[in-house]
């Protein structure tokens, strides 16, 4: 039997499985913290992802591995490969002010609209997360570290660099997925956009090659073939086998609606972001800063467990009775409001209660994914199913809420590791050779349908509308 090891190197922890390569099943695993805070020193990645590698059992038996992780980060190296400055993550917003000059900038050389130049360009407009907005912040604020910057890459690049062992530069690889996020890699051409690395950054840079998805990127010191990797959530849909028409929602960190489809996505509105996927087809996307962090938050506040708070969610009327929580705790990328706060409106005596608040917390989360379903509609995308994956779908209360809000039966398949699975399909393909990925099986999985509610999401958008208005 042969063995492959998918990494999944989240925001917050490293998960590495190791499965059988012809079947997926699960043979063992093991996962470890990564530090809080959204600039990370790398290094503090690999050591939880040997910790992690170890609490699995090791990769000496293994015949292939492959590493997922977060999108966007910017990682910055110096000409020996050490670290110039710390990591800033995806969901560090001091880079807004950059991306909107970036935006202006370009359609100014256009000659025309800058959002629509930049979907032009590489598929997506520039927010706060993305890598090109972070190195025009880095130019503006630490022109020493740019000076002694000589390659940029991302996290999971960076992790399969390190896994390589070589420590040189001209090793560095990505994929398809992971470059379609940086903002100077174009998914409709597949090359490059060195002239808008340029335009951030202030001068050229060495970028990592980007391989074809089963192309491998070497072997580890131990042996074991190299797959390329991928982001987090081309890997989810790799892990999940989503096709043409699945859309799939992640309630992490993060929020993310996405979809397979044949064709790159172009939205000027900026909502989308059209990327690649792990398989050689498209993956527009809409992402949101606010997730499961929202359930985090509102448990705090009212001093349960998550358990208690989705039974206190399901306890309160459809609506929350009005009340109505937009749940911006850390800014928010979609919409792009990077210095907006949450809201709270419809506050009543009869709402004043711990379940309406734990409702409103759910249905305000949800109702911020359902406005990324419309989005990627909106792009031609026809679901034909919707997948909710991620620590919030655990939730029994997101489960039985979500199809009132997004109008839609919705599939939960069993907890898992989708990311890394995703990872690990990946190391099989390059294993075998194929022309496509192995067919794993997908699992059990629990339908939730319910009747659908418009009158919550007309309200959500009311309240939405007065805090764009506020930091718009």
């Amino acid at each position: 039997m042969a063995l492959v090891a998918g990494v999944d190197s989240s925001t917050q922890s490293c998960k590495v499985v190791v499965r059988d390569a012809e079947t997926g099943a699960l043979v063992r695993q093991g996962r470890s913290r990564h530090p809080e805070g959204t600039e990370v020193d790398p290094e503090a990645w690999w050591r939880a992802l040997l910790v992690a590698v170890e609490e699995a059992g090791g990769l000496d038996d293994v015949a292939a591995v492959s590493v997922a992780g977060q999108q966007h980060g910017m990682v910055c190296l110096d000409e020996d490969g050490a670290v110039v400055r710390p990591a800033l993550l995806w969901n560090d917003t001091r880079s807004a002010g950059a991306a909107s000059d970036l935006v202006v900038e370009l359609g100014t050389a256009a000659g025309g609209d800058g959002r629509a130049a930049w979907v032009d360009a590489v598929g997506m407009v520039p927010v706060a997360s993305f890598t090109v907005t972070k190195l025009r912040w880095l130019a503006q604020s630490e022109p020493e570290s740019v000076r002694r910057t000589a390659a940029v890459c991302l996290p999971h690049d960076w992790l399969t660099w390190r896994l390589l062992g070589t420590g040189r530069l001209e090793d560095l690889v990505t994929d398809r997925s992971d470059a379609s996020g940086t903002g100077y890699w174009s998914p409709a051409t597949g090359e490059y956009r060195v002239d808008l690395l340029c335009t951030a950054l202030g001068r050229e840079v060495h970028l990592p090659r980007v391989l074809a998805p089963a192309e491998p990127a070497g072997r580890i010191p131990g042996g074991a073939l190299l797959g390329p990797g991928a982001g987090d959530n081309a890997a989810a849909a790799l892990g999940l086998g989503a096709g043409v028409g699945d859309v799939v929602l992640s309630i992490g960190t993060s929020g993310v609606v996405t979809a397979v489809s044949p064709s790159a996505a172009s939205d000027p509105t900026g909502a989308v972001a059209g990327f690649a996927d792990a398989s050689g087809a498209f993956l527009p996307l809409v992402a949101t800063l606010n997730a499961a962090r929202v359930l985090d938050a509102t448990a705090a506040i009212l001093r349960v467990d998550h358990e208690t708070l989705s039974d206190l969610a399901l306890a309160a009327p459809t609506g929350s009775g009005g009340l109505v929580m937009v749940p911006y705790l850390e800014g928010e990328r979609t919409p792009d409001l990077p210095d907006a706060t949450g809201a709270l409106h419809g506050l009543t005596l009869a709402t004043s209660s711990a379940e309406h608040l734990a409702r409103a917390s759910v249905e305000g989360l949800l109702c911020g994914l359902a406005d990324g379903l419309d989005a990627l509609v909106r792009q031609g995308v026809e679901p034909r199913r919707v997948v909710m994956i991620g620590g919030g779908a655990a939730s029994e209360a997101v489960r039985r809420i979500a199809p009132t809000v997004l109008g839609v039966p919705v599939e939960v398949p069993q907890p898992g590791e989708y990311v890394a699975d995703g990872a690990a399909r990946q190391a099989a393909w390059v294993l075998s050779g194929a022309v496509e990925a192995p067919a794993w099986s997908a699992g059990d999985t629990a339908v939730y349908r319910a009747e659908t509610a418009p009158a919550v999401r007309r309200r959500y958008a009311e309240v939405r509308g007065l805090v764009a208005n506020r930091h718009g």
